[in-house]
């Protein structure tokens, strides 16, 4: 079952960041040098005032030394770097993508927010670029490797709560709140039946709110999986339009009128 992490603030971020630096030293080492980084500890303390528990100052002192000998940047510093990354994780070229990419539609502007839905190939360029630019993304891939793979590069970005992972179909999925967008490539509705497919389509079209646009790519490995007549008959009463890809291919975009 997919799970939503709760927002943490800068401080905590920085918290966690230091405190994963230190414990990754500590496992990169031999044993002597940490025995060494506690003596050197002791000695501190030993010329201090006592105004604590020796245990818990002692593994205080210890974290000190270490993130010293790292040189592990003050909050400030860390917040400013932070900031100048997320700006580049923001460019869609970051993630791969063209600097036009159509995905752009999916990012809403203002208001809370946006939750949006990833599935099909390609699915970590994609996911990664809309969790950068804020939205709320659920990558959902059959392949548990595929999923946890994606994982692994949102955390590597400073990213994981803005993204879940959820390995299963579309068939299996059910959203557990209003969409802003859903991104699809024909992979994500292999296997499925003419039922199955049907079935997906309006569970997804009732999530999405009011103005929210869904991208299907039609063509994958040359072959048109989803033309462009089914799509539009599955979307009438949308505003539709298609967007040229790089080759044959070529996105349909569909937005939902507002009500």
């Amino acid at each position: 079952m997919a799970i939503r992490r709760s927002a943490r603030s800068l401080r905590q971020e920085y918290q966690q960041y230091v405190e994963r630096e230190v414990e990754d030293y500590k496992v990169s080492v031999p044993a002597s040098v940490l025995y060494g980084i506690a003596a050197e500890a002791a000695r501190i303390l030993d010329e201090a005032p006592q105004l604590g528990m020796r245990e818990v100052l002692l593994s205080d002192e210890v974290d000190r030394i270490i993130g010293a000998r790292l040189r592990i940047p003050s909050f400030e510093t860390w917040r400013r770097r932070r900031e100048k990354n997320a700006n580049e994780l923001r460019r869609p070229e970051h993630w791969g993508l063209r600097h036009d990419t159509p995905l752009a539609q999916a990012i809403p502007h203002g208001g809370p927010t946006p939750a949006v839905v990833v599935a099909g190939a390609r699915l970590e360029g994609s996911a990664l670029y809309l969790a950068a630019n804020g939205c709320e993304v659920t990558a959902i891939e059959p392949e548990q490797a595929v999923v946890n793979r994606v994982l692994r590069a949102a955390q590597d970005a400073g990213l994981t709560e803005r993204l879940r992972g959820f390995a299963a179909d579309l068939v299996s999925y059910t959203p557990d709140g209003p969409l802003a967008a859903v991104i699809c490539t024909p992979a994500a509705f292999a296997g499925l039946s003419a039922f199955e497919r049907e079935q997906v389509f309006r569970l997804l079209q009732q999530a999405t709110t009011d103005g929210g646009v869904h991208l299907i790519e039609t063509l994958i490995a040359g072959q048109q999986v989803l033309t462009e007549e089914e799509l539009r008959s599955r979307y009438r009463g949308w505003q539709i339009s298609l967007v040229p890809e790089p080759g044959a291919s070529q996105t349909f975009v569909a937005k939902k009128p507002l009500m």
